[in-house]
């Protein structure tokens, strides 16, 4: 009979004694008993290994004990109590927290622990685990492990070494052998020889004149050796070698970076995505994930292999071969392919997902992951796009640094022609997802959310701050002044403007946008822009005197809800003139769409309007144009390539008018033509539109829907009645001809008027509140539609009297007694169905928009002529290009004055046409003010003034200027520099030229002020002798940067971190050592802001949620400007227009000049800036490090 086992039971209640007062962890726990389902309460205690329980809280002595070595404790699933119904599993499940010790060995029943609250349990539970020693015994695995490899590794040295021995003994035997030899030819060879001396008997002198010789040639050898070296270390070879290594590990940080984004991407975001479609109510579908990260765990892998590689490189570091990596990398590139050409639709399904509230919340909650670092999911599926320009300008810089005869520059190259080719596919596809993220961006800037941001048809066109005037009783503003201190700081607001929605946003303190609770999503058909106040209108008259004509209004007219007006003030005339022109422009293109929608008959599974569908030169790739599959602001096709000849035709296409066409055209025509050729196109637009117009054009304006002629609706609820439009909404009819509550559009009012409203959806006569005659006279309800008959290829022909019937409109209460045509026999047509063209319904809106027909008007003769047609709508046309042109692009017509006469003489003869419409004629006055006045609004300071002022009064020195000041006054100087820079310097890389000083004066100016403003603050610190003094400069100088980037100032922020950063200050370690701990954290927390890590990440979303005034890093755009010349030509082999390379330059470039229209309102003060810009103060670079070895002595070695 086998023994029971004994231990010290003394030594075991010591121990319990020590759990009791100084365990681990202690508390009630209920264990569960032998038998089944019953739990017992006890009080545990951890003490080292061992696990005491006691029957309560002040027992002595233990009534048991667990070595926990070796074991695992684990979460186990809470049990429901027998009889308990679903409630109570549920209860059972909330409240109780189980967990189970299972030891490792046989024959011991696993120990089965509760207790009340998760985190006590999870306290337990890690408590065990520490107690079991798990770690240590599995570091003590791994170290047998080792230790049996290395003894196996030590008995295979052992007879390695005995083999060795062997033939070692053997070669000295051999060895012997040989010597035996060489001593008996010696000898014999003695005999043979003369006598000669012993040198050992050589005189003395002889041998040191002989050491002295040695060691002369050693010394000589070396000092030839050294000067090798040297000559080498400076030659342009090893220069060139080690900016090559340099390149290198740059790429390998990059690389790692980018792996690291991928990891993101995939487990933060594919991974659990995956898994929350799996369950049993899914927020996402496979198939939206699939399409939303498609190849994206692929893309990871293979670049964690080029990334294993390219650190393998590194180890065998100086030679660094790199070609046979890439030529693993491009036949993997078709990947990258797919992954591009899925990129807009992957952003269109995450923005429909994200409809989802249920996806919404837990897209957040990934999104809030810590390694996400307050990224958002769009900005991780774009770092693959921007991947291969940055291989691109990777080997450019490489076959720089390469030289010819290397071994490696031919696999270079081809991969660099291999990667070129797949960017150009790929600069198409950003430059078409670019407004889809730029949406995205803002909807989540926007507490609130917004549902309309989520619908990619939507256009981003511009942002910016706007003054929102408050407005009391009868639509007469209060009288508050513009300079009010209230008024400013309440009444700002942060607008957007879309290509359908207009929306008005406060900012919190803490940056967040904040929808207005009324009006703060503005639906741009249901907006009538009032842009200069009427002499006639009193409260217009006195809104102009007020603010001094910088306000503008939009009349808002919703279908559910009273009307209402919205003031709002620019900060200064050009910026009234940029937004006017956007959102007049948005309104009519969506009045277009509308109208194009209503007259022309559509297939029903087809969005297009009939006309576009059927012009097959607006959707078909042909020899002198290519289109995209994504569709503009028009729903007309983006064109990706084309000659400049079509790109002039779709400039004058007088159908549709695309606002991001119109504003990508105007940014970069200098590119591929000129401006006499520009406006020698609108001016043969205006004098021959027949002549200028493709036939096949004329032909589809002029198009009548034939299939409605032999219909006539009975039923007044006829489909054609009560059709409704999604997508773009229909035209709305005014709701009176009052003159107060006119609509006023910029130059074409298609459908309101002051005087009326072509009805297309037709009311009845009691309904309509313009309606002037009887309801005795008036035809019954019917669709008031006009017809035209088509137009001759060979000329423009007379209506013949005989279809004047055919041609007439329906008389409808809404039409204007002046539009309303009469039948031969002099009666009103009562046709009960006529259809209309839109050439028609445009003439007709478009004569709507006077007072009345001018002197000398038949309105009969000029609808229903072809002619006066084509040319009122031509005139619109060129009138709409140059007021964009004039009020957006000013500076062409600055510098060019050959321009401008010929500009003015074309509008002249506007004027002088006696057929001119009052809309059209205001219009023309409008552009001809803008263009022949000065500007007198240009009340900014230029730099040249600045320095002029700073001659006169006393200079000031640092001590005395406060930190306020100087971040005050930098920023005025840095955003009078940026603003002055003009858009067409951004084209074409001047910057980086031979020439770039005439090229590209104001961006050279640019980057000399950033220089010296930089060199004042390094050369204010050195001038201090002591080092407290220095400290103390440098808290200023942070203090004052930290200022600048409360001000969005975030240039001059890194013109001071920039400072501060120069060898000749930051190795200054006695005077950091000086500076106060939360000065370092406040400058690591700027230097991340503005560092250049990931394309300026961090200062880009910092730009993208700061209200404008700002100063943007010109740097930063400069760079993206580089990506997309050095990987995309301006022409394509067949020598059309990379159009898709414009678009993405126009976007940048609009970026710029966002910021550079929005003034800072802060004075200028002369004693400040003369201490900025005197260069007296500043040294140049050698003299600063000079001084900071003098202060600073290097250390001996």
């Amino acid at each position: 009979m086998q023994k029971s086992v004994r231990y010290n039971e003394g030594h075991a209640l010591y121990l319990a004694f020590l759990a009791r007062k100084e365990g681990t962890k202690r508390g009630f726990l209920s264990k569960k008993a032998a038998e089944a389902s019953r739990w017992h309460e006890k009080w545990f205690a951890l003490y080292q290994n061992v696990l005491f329980y006691f029957e309560g809280e002040q027992s002595s002595r233990p009534a048991g004990m667990y070595l926990l070595e070796g074991c695992s404790c684990e979460r186990a699933p809470a049990l429901p109590r027998a009889g308990a119904g679903p409630g109570g599993a549920r209860d059972a499940l909330d409240k109780q927290y189980y967990f189970t010790v299972l030891f490792g060995h046989e024959g011991q029943k696993p120990l089965e622990l509760r207790c009340e609250e998760e985190q006590d349990g999870k306290e337990w539970m890690e408590a065990i685990h520490q107690a079991s020693y798990a770690d240590i015994l599995i570091e003590r695995e791994v170290l047998m492990q080792k230790y049996i490899h290395l003894v196996q590794i030590v008995e295979t040295e052992k007879i390695a070494a005995n083999q060795l021995r062997h033939q070692l003994e053997d070669q000295d035997t051999e060895i012997e052998r040989l010597k035996s030899e060489i001593v008996a030819l010696n000898k014999t060879k003695e005999r043979m020889r003369p006598y000669q001396s012993n040198p050992e008997d050589e005189d003395p002198d002889i041998k040191k004149i002989k050491k002295v010789q040695s060691f002369m040639r050693g010394w000589l050898c070396r000092r030839k050796w050294k000067t090798i070296v040297q000559d080498y270390i400076c030659s342009p070879h090893a220069e060139s070698m080690r900016k090559r290594n340099q390149i290198v590990f740059t790429m390998v940080e990059a690389e790692s970076e980018y792996v690291h984004q991928l990891y993101v991407l995939v487990n933060g975001f594919l991974r659990p995505l995956r898994m929350a479609a799996s369950s049993k109510k899914p927020p996402i579908s496979h198939d939206d994930v699939s399409s939303i990260f498609l190849n994206s765990e692929t893309i990871m892998f293979l670049h964690e292999i080029f990334h294993q590689g390219l650190k393998a490189r590194i180890a065998n570091w100086p030679t660094l071969i790199l070609a046979d990596l890439f030529d693993i990398l491009l036949p993997m590139l078709n990947i990258y392919q797919e992954f591009v050409r899925n990129h807009q639709y992957s952003l269109q399904v995450l923005a429909n997902c994200k409809q989802n509230r249920d996806f919404d919340k837990l897209l957040k909650q990934y999104e809030a992951n810590p390694a996400c670092e307050g990224r958002m999911l769009e900005t991780f599926l774009t770092y693959p796009m921007f991947q291969i320009p940055r291989y691109i300008i990777t080997l450019h810089e490489l076959l720089a640094h390469t030289p010819h005869e290397h071994v490696e520059r031919k696999s270079l190259e081809f991969a660099k022609s291999k990667l070129e080719e797949l960017s150009r596919v790929m600069h198409d596809e950003v430059s078409d997802t670019e407004n889809i993220r730029k949406n995205l961006a803002i909807e989540r800037m926007i507490v609130e959310g917004c549902d309309i941001l989520l619908d990619t048809s939507q256009t981003f066109i511009r942002q910016g701050s706007l003054i929102q005037v408050p407005s009391v009783e009868k639509g007469k503003l209060s009288k508050v002044r513009l300079g009010s201190l209230s008024l400013k700081k309440e009444g700002e607001r942060q607008c957007f403007l879309f290509t359908k929605h207009f929306l008005i946003c406060t900012r919190s303190s803490g940056g967040k946008l904040h929808l207005l609770k009324t009006g703060g999503v503005l639906s741009l058909i249901e907006c009538t822009l009032i842009e200069e106040p009427d002499a006639s209108d009193d409260d217009s008259k006195g809104s102009g005197q007020v603010f001094g004509h910088l306000d503008f209004k939009i009349a808002v007219e919703p279908p559910d809800a009273a009307p209402f007006t919205v003031v709002l003030l620019a900060p200064s005339r050009q910026e009234k003139a940029a937004w006017t022109s956007d959102i007049s422009q948005c309104v009519d293109n969506i009045r277009c769409n509308g109208l194009m929608t209503i007259v022309f008959e559509e297939n029903s599974k087809v969005t297009v309007p009939h006309m576009i569908k059927s012009d097959a030169r607006l959707h078909k790739d042909d020899t002198d144009i290519c289109f995209s599959k994504t569709l503009n602001s028009c729903k007309v096709p983006q064109i990706r390539y084309a000659s400049v000849e079509r790109l002039l035709e779709r400039l004058t296409d007088l159908r549709f008018l695309s606002i991001d066409f119109l504003n990508t055209f105007l940014h970069t025509y200098r590119i591929f033509t000129t401006a006499d050729m520009v406006l020698a196109k609108l001016s043969d637009i205006y004098k021959r539109p027949f002549t200028s117009i493709p036939v096949r054009s004329l032909e589809l304006f002029f198009a009548t829907s034939q299939n409605n002629r032999g219909e006539h609706l009975v039923d007044g609820k006829s489909p054609r009645l009560c059709r409704k439009f999604s997508s773009p909404p229909p035209l709305a009819v005014s709701r009176t001809s009052s003159p107060v509550r006119a609509r006023k559009l910029s130059l074409t009012s298609p459908l309101n008027s002051r005087v009326g409203a072509l009805d297309l959806t037709t009311a009845p006569a009691s309904s309509s509140p313009t309606t002037t005659h009887s309801p005795a006279t008036s035809p019954p309800p019917h669709p008031a539609v006009l017809e035209s008959a088509p137009v001759d290829r060979a000329g423009v022909e007379s209506v013949p009297a005989a279809d004047v019937t055919e041609l007439s409109p329906c008389r409808s209460p809404s039409t204007p007694r002046h539009l309303r045509l009469r039948q031969p026999g002099g009666q009103m047509a009562d046709s009960p169905h006529c259809p209309v063209s839109p050439a028609s319904a445009f003439a007709i809106a478009t004569a709507a928009a006077g007072h009345g027909s001018p002197p000398g008007f038949n309105s009969t003769d000029r609808i229903c002529d072809k002619e006066f047609i084509i040319r009122r709508t031509a005139t619109n046309r060129v009138l709409n290009v140059l007021r964009h042109w004039v009020s957006k692009h000013a500076q062409d017509f600055e510098l060019n004055n050959e321009l401008k006469m010929n500009v003015l003489n074309l509008l002249e003869e506007v004027l002088r046409d006696p057929d001119l419409l009052p809309q059209e004629r205001k219009a023309t006055a409008n552009i001809l003010r803008a263009l022949s006045q000065d500007d007198q609004d240009d009340i900014h300071l230029k730099l040249e003034d600045i320095i002029q002022l700073a001659d006169y009064p006393k200079a000031e020195c640092f001590e005395t200027l406060s930190a306020m000041e100087l971040a005050e006054q930098i920023t005025l100087l840095d955003h009078i520099v940026f603003r002055s820079i003009p858009y067409e310097e951004f084209l074409g890389q001047g910057w980086m030229k031979l020439d770039k000083n005439e090229r590209t004066p104001y961006i050279m100016k640019t980057s000399q002020h950033f220089n010296d403003m930089s060199n004042l603050v390094a050369s204010q610190i050195m001038n201090y002798a002591d080092v407290s003094s220095r400290a103390n400069a440098i808290e200023k100088w942070v203090a004052v940067a930290d200022i600048c980037r409360c001000l969005h100032n975030y240039n001059g922020v890194l013109e001071i971190t920039s400072a501060l950063n120069r060898s000749a200050i930051y190795r200054l370690k006695k005077t950091w050592a000086k500076v106060s701990k939360q000065t370092k954290a406040l400058m690591d927390k700027l230097q991340k802001t503005v560092s250049s890590e990931g394309r300026f990440k961090n200062l880009r979303e910092t730009l993208k949620n700061c209200n404008p005034p700002a100063v943007p890093y010109l740097g930063m755009y400069l760079t993206d400007l580089a990506f997309i010349e050095e990987g995309t030509p301006n022409f394509t082999e067949e020598g059309l227009v990379n159009f898709s390379k414009m678009r993405m330059i126009s976007h940048i470039v609009r970026e710029i000049r966002q910021f550079q229209q929005t003034s800072y309102r802060i004075d200028h003060q002369p004693k400040v800036t003369q201490y900025l810009l005197d260069k007296a103060l500043i040294m140049d670079e050698d003299t600063l490090y000079e001084l900071s070895l003098k202060i600073e002595p290097r250390l001996s070695a």
